[in-house]
Order: structure tokens, then C-alpha cells, then sequence
């Protein structure tokens, strides 16, 4: 049986949290500070990917790159690419 998968870091002094849905075709949400900010209804396998910005003065564009494996089931990963620094986003477990 399938789950969701939470992402979550600190840059910045701001909160960036990826949810990842069940299955292949549940959807995957960006958070910049609890806010939606880029939204994917169905994700597939292989390279997903969402971007968003930080506020400020100035603003920090940023990626996010979910990757779901292709041939083997196993959880997906998820990679902050902020200022071209690729930084491995945790797993944390939202009960």
C-alpha cells in the first residue's frame, strides 16, 4: 500500500515542505512558509519538478526535484536546488 511522503527544510529563515501524494498519480505540493506556492496534479516516474521563490530583498528563485524511481518501487526522493547547490530535502514522518 502506498503512502504520501513529507519533505521539509529551513533556508533562509524560511520553511520549504514538498508533499508527495500516494502512487503514481497522486499530486505533489511546494510550501514556501505553509503557503502553496506550485502545485503538480499527478506526478510520474523518473525526474518531477516544481520551482518557487523565497521573499526578500532580493528574492532567492529555487528548485525542487522529486525523483521517482523507475524500475524498482521504492520511496521517492526529494532535492532542493537553491543559489546551484542540490541539498537532499529530509523525509519527515507527519502522523
Amino acid at each position: 500500500m502506498s503512502r504520501s511522503h513529507h519533505f521539509h527544510m529551513d533556508q533562509l529563515g524560511h520553511s520549504i515542505t514538498v508533499n508527495v501524494g500516494p502512487c503514481r498519480d497522486g499530486e505533489i505540493e511546494l510550501l514556501v512558509n505553509g503557503k502553496v506556492v506550485a502545485y503538480r496534479k499527478e506526478h510520474s516516474r523518473g525526474m518531477n519538478v516544481l520551482s518557487g521563490e523565497l521573499p526578500g530583498e532580493p528574492s532567492h528563485p529555487f528548485r525542487v526535484l522529486v525523483r521517482e524511481p523507475h524500475l524498482v518501487p521504492s520511496t521517492p526522493r526529494c532535492t532542493l536546488e537553491l543559489d546551484g547547490i542540490e541539498q537532499p530535502m529530509p523525509e519527515r514522518l507527519v502522523i
